[in-house]
């Protein structure tokens, strides 16, 4: 394992291609079409830039947050991620451990590899559920009912995502779920022996939420038919709160407000649905002042390291999720490449903090 070759995102990344069987990679790794969408993103990103401020008393910083009332070490917690036991065996409750660890909430995806009741016992709560609305409904209902009685008191909905957009990376690698192993996936596995044989010890990675009678779950179903009135049903039957994933419009966040949405999750899905879809970071500020600037708002996509972060917060956002990034820190260096990332980015922001003039992140806001 090469946790201590971690110093970066971008570390992880590189040892997780060297690690993973290319198809893995590229399903973790890979976005919408040309991947233009990501790279947008990217350099919205890459293009804000943060005010270095000096003289200032910064010996004592803090990185603690409140989310929904509740106290989180970080500002970061872990955005929803379908099956990430494909980067390790027992992804998911590593995630889970260090989600107990920094009391941050972890995303849980309905397509998890591992049970949703598993999850949330070992994050010790600290877990949110993700839900997909597919096909007429039915299956989506019984899955919200069940993480209610598994103790979930947030639910997320992705709702950008009414038919899987086309990411032609896996596409060329025969990517499926449920996971199939073809000729082409043996010659590409046996290329890659340390993850093949850890794989195959653990069992192959299944989507362990729909183990249930009345629901086969498919992938490529449309999930088309959800509308407004499935967003008021669901509210009706969801006591906890509800937030809303995928907004990139002013207008739909407004609606969303309305509807008494609890708070709206800034994303692009990682850039792996839409590829002309508008770069989330520079929607943030534009959705923030339409909401106004007491209500929640969350933000995922493209994030990468702790000045990442402080520019999110700074752009408008009362929190952030980070993806695919920790599933390239278990690839490369399992449980302890997980921990020495997110120190990584803990350290990242710890030192932007210094460097800008912050102490805590109550009024992150730049003049």
């Amino acid at each position: 394992m090469s946790a201590s070759a971690i110093h970066s995102a971008e570390d992880a990344r590189r040892l997780a291609k060297r690690h993973l069987p290319w198809m893995v990679f590229d399903y973790i790794d890979g976005a919408a079409g040309a991947e233009t969408g990501e790279a947008r993103n990217r350099a919205a990103l890459d293009a804000f830039t943060l005010r270095p401020r000096i003289l200032k008393d910064v010996s004592t910083r803090s990185m603690a947050t409140t989310i929904f009332g509740a106290p989180a070490e970080r500002p970061f917690g872990i955005a929803p991620m379908g099956m990430c036991n494909l980067s390790g065996p027992g992804a998911d409750l590593m995630l889970a451990r260090l989600a107990a660890k920094h009391k941050i909430p972890h995303g849980v995806s309905t397509v998890a590899s591992t049970s949703l009741e598993k999850i949330i016992d070992v994050a010790q709560g600290q877990a949110w559920f993700q839900i997909y609305f597919s096909g007429d409904g039915t299956g989506t209902f019984k899955l919200i009912e069940r993480a209610r009685q598994a103790g979930y008191e947030t639910l997320v909905l992705t709702a950008d995502v009414p038919e899987v957009g086309r990411r032609p990376r896996e596409l060329r690698h025969g990517f499926k779920m449920p996971f199939k192993i073809g000729p082409r996936q043996f010659i590409d596995f046996a290329l890659h022996p340390r993850w093949s044989l850890t794989s195959l010890r653990a069992g192959k990675p299944k989507m362990a939420n729909f183990e249930m009678p009345g629901y086969d779950f498919n992938r490529t179903e449309s999930r088309a038919k959800a509308n407004w009135d499935t967003l008021s049903k669901m509210r009706d039957a969801w006591p906890g709160k509800l937030v809303v994933k995928g907004v990139l419009d002013v207008e739909d966040a407004v609606m969303l407000q309305n509807a008494g949405v609890d708070a709206i999750q800034v994303s692009s899905h990682g850039a792996r649905q839409l590829e002309s879809a508008p770069s989330p970071f520079a929607m943030l500020p534009k959705i923030r002042t339409a909401v106004g600037p007491d209500y929640p708002l969350f933000f995922d996509s493209g994030l990468r390291t702790g000045e990442d972060v402080l520019k999110t917060l700074h752009a408008g956002a009362d929190f952030t999720f980070l993806g695919r990034i920790l599933q390239f820190a278990i690839a490369a260096g399992g449980e302890a490449g997980l921990h020495r990332l997110w120190e990584v980015i803990s350290n990242e922001l710890s030192i932007a903090m210094a460097q800008t003039g912050l102490c805590d992140l109550r009024h992150p806001a730049q003049p």
